[in-house]
């Protein structure tokens, strides 16, 4: 009997020794994967707000607290809390100290000032684009053509902005030119919500598609040129669209 219970203390003893290998080892992969977890959740939240603020779901001039944006996205306040720092950075949103949020109100003189500096910027990140990209982002260019053509037929102006998102996304990253995404990435957001404001009294969705279907096309064939020239035509496009918004206006 007491051989028994000497073996009986002796498993309940080494059981917990056993098991302590896995524990040991938990909090370093949990030190590794929360991060990456948290960088997927801040993306994720930044591309539904975003989202929401150029279709003007949250419309210009409009309050909004870190809570609702939580609410509204199904995300924790810490991945909604940094992707509000990357939107003000953006200018698309303000952040009132004690008192929250502001969606940052439509400034036509500022949309001017964008476009001084648009071009420059954007033709050398499209002939960066064309001639470093890989095999695969140029696959992923020629489908996101045949989306701009898509939204284009199908009159569809949310899917042409969540095409438009990612192949301008996909262009920065093709670029591989971290000053000109750091440049480009404070005028993506305010001139994809402009044009959203503005396109259906004097802008014309289908033929915007066109024209990104046909950058997209320039790009994936590593035509640099082409994707300089069809950035030209683009932003001629949208510069017209602004003066006449800014004309009707007066």
């Amino acid at each position: 009997m007491a051989t028994q219970r000497a073996a009986t203390v002796k498993k309940k003893t080494t059981k917990p020794a056993k098991a302590a290998k896995p524990a040991a080892g938990a909090p370093a992969m949990r030190q590794i994967s929360e991060p990456q977890a948290r960088t997927k959740l801040t993306d994720q939240a930044y591309q539904l707000i975003e989202e929401a603020i150029v279709t003007l779901r949250l419309p210009p001039g409009s309050s909004v607290s870190e809570q609702a944006l939580a609410d509204m996205t199904g995300i924790g306040r810490t991945p909604i809390r940094e992707a509000i720092q990357r939107l003000a950075r953006e200018h698309l949103v303000v952040v009132l100290p004690q008192r929250g949020l502001l969606v940052a109100a439509v400034d036509v003189s500022k949309q001017l000032k964008l476009l001084e500096i648009r071009r420059e910027i954007e033709r050398s990140i499209s002939r960066s684009a064309a001639r470093r990209a890989t095999e695969d982002e140029r696959k992923r260019f020629a489908q996101l053509a045949v989306a701009f053509r898509s939204a284009s037929a199908k009159n569809d102006d949310v899917a042409f902005i969540r095409a438009d998102r990612e192949f301008n996304e996909l262009c920065l990253s093709a670029a591989r030119n971290e000053f000109a995404e750091g440049a480009m990435r404070l005028l993506n957001g305010l001139s994809r919500r402009f044009w959203y404001l503005h396109f259906k009294r004097t802008a014309d969705m289908p033929e915007m598609a066109r024209l990104h279907a046909s950058q997209a096309v320039a790009i994936s064939k590593a035509d640099e040129s082409g994707a300089a020239k069809a950035l030209d035509q683009l932003v001629d496009y949208i510069e017209n669209y602004t003066r006449t918004t800014v004309m009707d206006g007066r």
